[in-house]
């Protein structure tokens, strides 16, 4: 996962300075780069808060007994996994064959797919991973169909030890999953009779049946959650004597995940894991709103900080009260919430100033910024961003700050989506 150090920085790197062109990272990074010799638009990161972030998550979970396979797939960025298996993850939860095979590439030796597997292609290319006896493979499956694709698909197929399958719980108007647990229950009957497929436990992903926090939405998590402990206690009979999971959390109800479970028994073999991947970045707009640890929540409790700012530079003032800039959607994520105007400077050496506006709309490649006070043209706009996982991916190269006050450039984080 250290191998971008080596990897050559190009024109098609958006945002990277013209010197760094041709340059190795690990050159580049040397010389001692300045965040104000970039080009705009930009998503930079915080060192310090994604520092702070994942060491609070994974103070949070070993306090608990809780596992922690964060999903990849929000930042698909080698530099940030590492972080966080260094701070004690299980591994990385990923949701694609094609995000895996991509991970087993940057060096992962212990993936969670959060999907089923059963492209025959797929398979076989994983029955090759699995001769590794130190790779950790775990897929979800939710109905015998799935189970009957991935026996064909592996028909023929030398496969050094069976695939660790965990049954996957839904609920109606969920995304996947059993829609009852004497579905599941048949499932994993089918799965531990199987020759090729191994029970590995129980997964599923509360996040789908509320988003926001309101006593019904908490509701509707909580009685999922206690359903899914149900269905492991209900099928505990089929384990053989491995690696079991009890998996789901994501990055809004993880705390109720950690209260349901800790009612559930404990054995020596059972691994409690959440897959909460936002946290390493937090944000400025959902998450903010509804994580548990928000920045701004009440109490002396752990708080995450957003770590993940879009800047960019105004390029027109067409009429009164309006302002372009140079960011739009191929830029900065707006699924959940456009951008937020936080504060504006000359340049991207700063100060940066406290800025009155906000986001009307926004096009491919430009923002239409409201500003209570006319914005000069050339002036920049840092903006807090709502959602890591539709930022990550419009982005090969972010770089990384100690803090924007100082603008030194640290790092480079490349993501491989």
């Amino acid at each position: 996962m250290a191998r971008m150090d080596d990897e050559l920085l190009t024109a098609r790197d958006k945002g990277i300075p013209e010197r760094a062109i041709g340059m190795a990272v690990s050159e580049f990074l040397a010389t001692g780069p300045r965040l104000d010799e970039f080009w705009t638009p930009l998503i930079v990161l915080d060192d310090a808060g994604m520092r702070a972030n994942v060491a609070t998550m994974a103070a949070w979970c070993a306090e608990r007994g809780l596992e922690i396979m964060p999903h990849g797939k929000t930042t698909m960025a080698p530099e940030l996994w590492k972080r966080q298996i260094d701070a004690g993850a299980l591994g990385i939860t990923l949701a694609t064959m094609g995000q895996v095979r991509t991970g087993r590439d940057l060096g992962l030796d212990s993936i969670m797919l959060a999907n089923s597997a059963v492209d025959a292609r797929a398979l076989t290319w994983l029955a090759g991973e699995l001769a590794d006896p130190a790779f950790r493979f775990v897929c979800w499956a939710d109905s015998l169909a799935t189970v009957d694709a991935m026996e064909r698909g592996l028909s023929g197929t030398e496969l050094p030890r069976p695939i660790d399958v965990c049954v996957e719980l839904g609920a109606e108007g969920g995304r996947t999953g059993a829609r009852s647990v004497d579905e599941a229950v048949a499932l994993a009957e089918r799965i531990a009779a199987s020759d090729v497929l191994r029970l590995a436990g129980v997964a599923g992903y509360e996040g789908s049946l509320a988003h926001d926090r309101s006593p019904e939405g908490l509701a509707a998590v909580r009685t999922y959650l206690e359903t899914q402990l149900a269905l492991h206690r209900a099928i505990t009979p089929l384990y053989d004597d491995g690696e079991v999971y009890v998996t789901a959390g994501g990055s809004a109800y993880f705390e109720i995940v950690a209260e349901v479970w800790s009612a559930a028994e404990r054995d020596g073999r059972t691994r409690f894991t959440l897959r909460s991947g936002a946290y390493i970045v937090h944000d400025d707009g959902f998450y903010r709103g509804i994580s548990p640890f928000d920045e701004g929540g009440a109490g002396e409790g752990p708080h995450f900080v957003n770590a993940m700012h879009g800047i960019a530079r105004v390029v027109s003032a067409p009429e009164a009260g309006l302002a372009l800039v140079d960011a739009g959607k191929r830029d900065f994520p707006y699924d959940e919430g456009l951008p937020i105007p936080r504060a504006v400077a000359a340049d991207l050496s700063g100060p940066w100033q406290p800025v009155e506006a906000g986001v009307s709309a926004m096009n491919d490649q430009h923002a239409y910024v409201r500003p209570a006070e006319p914005l000069p043209i050339g002036s920049v706009v840092r903006f807090g961003l709502s959602h890591p996982c539709t930022a990550f991916d419009k982005w090969r190269v972010m770089p990384v700050v100690d803090s924007l006050e100082s603008g030194a450039v640290i790092g480079l984080v490349r993501t491989y989506f």
